[in-house]
């Protein structure tokens, strides 16, 4: 009795597996397939709608696929779109049965309907599937010559899809010649995706032209553009830029047909006309109309300004090159790039560096007030650019040196961390550029001796302390203190500059600074395992033993004024990036052609050059080179100091 009971229920728990396993093996494209082949039209489209949701989410429906082809026969514009959507997806997982479909696509090219015509001609350019391409040539040849210019503008796209497929069917056919007639289309919408198309099957063709933009095509082009949408305006614009007009009256002619553009509401449009004019303007001579080219230019690049983040961001980089071309040209609109508090860190440094390029002698000191607000932000990132920008300031301008030191003192008053470390930093270069001009000051900086505690920072205060040791009262006092914990640094620097500071002293003050440089001497050549700072001490050693006033001569010698680091693009990389205004490349500032693979081919970079291609340096290459110079500059230098001459105290 009891077996009996365990086999019964063994067999019932059989059968709920079967059970679940064929709901499983259902699942809900079992259910989806139901509802495409059910008799009702609404549960159909509802279905439909659901395949293609499941498609955009990445599940697979491909087994669907002939269920989905039997409801293509349909007069609803909508299913037919979605079930076009789908044929485009699994067109190459399934060209045996992408077939089925031909007949449905060519019956709809030939609809009353131009949507459902252009709609037809569109897809089946996108299936991409050899098979078709043989079906497609008809239907195209109609829908080249099509009465709607809405479907005569999808078939001239549709031949670059065709042309990219196969080259010869595409000009045995007549495709590509029918697409440059369609530059002298009636309507624009046409002539620009003309041009889009042409300009694709350009970049396409590896041994030769499709088409070259020509004198009697330039004014359809320009006739076009006006009724254009923006983004037929922008493959027209980008085409133009890379037409070389045969005279100065055919480019004038130009440009001032295209200063309308600079009007429109579309970034990209401003920016590619602001290319265009930048680059015709070489073949204008007369001052007037360049004067009146860069007047026009100002409004629209400073609209920009007042766009999303992003778009400032992407502005701010083209206004960086365009004011490498003509660094006056927004020299009386300071304000409006000063940054806002809500302003995305990414566009206050650009912000900054755009600032510090405009401004000019005559507005220094409301950039200087500026600058000083932002140094009391909290981002300590900002803040050191902001410092940096002061101090860029000074250097390029003498008569806002002292301003920017008043700033810079104001600033180290409130004693907070990382404004003290880049304001150190910021006056040593300022006293650099203007030795002997601000003695006085060196003395009030001591007081924040026990502040400065970044390695650059105390690299640079101690800079000042040696160069300037006679201005200070108690400096025996600060570099002995300094020189206590010269083996815990961690940066050579800060060595490099105790060293340096130390001798200075000893040179200008023998009496005073004889202990101090010998203790110096001594740790850095006994003590320190950096081969740097050892070579350094080592030969200021011999050198105040041998000659004291060649000594003099070398740690005391005039030093050449510090300049600004030039920061300014090579007039070659410039010219490229100008001709490639409002594209990518100019947000990277890298030509097109090192990351771009069809333009790098032409231009003979190899496909794989890598990090090469973009003109980095190999990280390992320098470091080992780093290595064995190092290496090579201490090998001829005992490192013990047995035999050193003794220091000479008198002069």
């Amino acid at each position: 009795m009891m077996n009996s009971t365990i086999q019964t229920n063994i067999a019932r728990l059989q059968i709920m597996k079967a059970k679940v396993l064929a709901a499983l093996r259902k699942g809900e494209n079992y259910e989806l397939k139901t509802e495409l082949n059910s008799e009702y039209k609404e549960r159909r489209k509802e279905a439909v709608r659901r395949v293609i949701a499941n498609m955009t989410v990445g599940k697979d429906v491909s087994s669907l696929f002939t269920d989905v082809l039997k409801n293509m026969h349909t007069d609803d514009l909508e299913i037919k779109k979605l079930i076009y959507l789908y044929l485009i997806n699994y067109a190459k997982t399934q060209p045996d049965l992408v077939i089925l479909a031909i007949n449905t696509f060519v019956k709809d090219a030939e609809d009353t309907n131009p949507l459902i015509r252009a709609l037809a001609i569109r897809t089946m350019g996108c299936l991409h599937v050899q098979e078709v391409l043989d079906y497609l040539c008809d239907p195209l040849h109609k829908c080249l010559k099509d009465t709607n210019p809405y479907v005569r503008k999808t078939a001239v796209m549709c031949v670059a899809k065709v042309y990219d497929l196969s080259v010869d069917v595409a000009e045995d056919n007549g495709f590509v010649e029918s697409v440059r007639e369609a530059l002298s289309d009636s309507n624009s919408m046409v002539v620009s995706n003309a041009v889009s198309a042409l300009v694709e099957m350009n970049d396409m063709s590896r041994h030769h032209d499709v088409w070259r933009l020509e004198a009697n095509t330039v004014g359809k082009l320009l006739t076009a553009i006006n009724e254009c949408i923006e983004w037929g305006q922008i493959a027209i614009l980008e085409t133009l830029v890379d037409y070389t007009p045969r005279d100065e009256k055919e480019a004038e002619n130009i440009c001032e047909r295209l200063l309308p553009r600079l009007q429109h509401a579309n970034g990209s449009v401003v920016l590619t006309t602001v290319r265009l004019l930048l680059k015709y303007e070489k073949h204008v001579h007369r001052a007037d109309l360049l004067a009146q080219f860069s007047k026009k230019m100002v409004p629209p690049l400073i609209t920009l300004l007042s766009s999303d983040p992003e778009i400032q961001y992407v502005a701010l980089r083209n206004i960086n090159i365009i004011l490498q071309r003509h660094p006056k040209l927004l020299s009386k609109e300071i304000r409006v790039f000063f940054c806002r508090y809500n302003d995305p860190i990414y566009v206050k440094y650009e912000k900054l560096d755009v600032l510090v390029r405009i401004c000019s002698e005559r507005n220094t000191e409301p950039l200087l007030n500026e600058l000083k607000e932002y140094a009391k932000e909290v981002d300590m990132d900002f803040v050191s650019r902001a410092v940096q920008a002061i101090s860029r300031l000074a250097i390029r301008y003498e008569t806002a040196a002292e301003n920017a030191i008043k700033v810079l003192l104001e600033l180290l008053e409130t004693r907070a961390n990382h404004i003290v470390q880049s304001c150190m930093v910021a006056l040593q270069d300022i006293l650099r550029r203007y030795p002997r001009r601000f003695d006085s000051l060196v003395d009030g900086l001591c007081e924040y001796v026990d502040d400065v505690n970044e390695p650059e920072a105390r690299a640079a205060l101690i800079w000042i302390l040696g160069e300037y040791s006679e201005s200070v009262s108690n400096i025996s006092n600060i570099l002995t203190s300094f020189l206590e914990s010269f083996l815990e640094e961690e940066d050579s620097g800060v060595q490099l500059a105790l060293i340096n500071a130390a001798v200075k002293f000893f040179l200008k003050s023998p009496q005073q600074g004889q202990t101090l440089v010998l203790k110096a001497l001594q740790t850095a050549t006994e003590k320190c395992a950096n081969p740097d700072v050892r070579d350094r001490a080592y030969i200021y050693w011999r050198l105040l033993s041998a000659d004291p006033n060649a000594a003099r001569a070398v740690a005391l010698a005039e030093k050449p004024a510090i300049e600004l680091e030039n920061v300014d693009l090579s007039p070659q990389l410039l010219e490229e990036l100008v001709n490639e205004l409002g594209c990518v490349s100019s947000v990277l500032q890298k030509p097109a052609r090192l990351f771009v693979y069809s333009l790098a081919e032409k231009a003979g970079v190899p496909r794989d050059s890598g990090i090469s291609a973009m003109g980095l340096d190999d990280a390992d290459s320098v470091a080992a080179g780093a290595g064995d110079a190092a290496g090579s500059s201490s090998a001829g230098i005992d490192a013990s100091n047995e035999g050193e001459p003794e220091l000479l105290i008198s002069f």
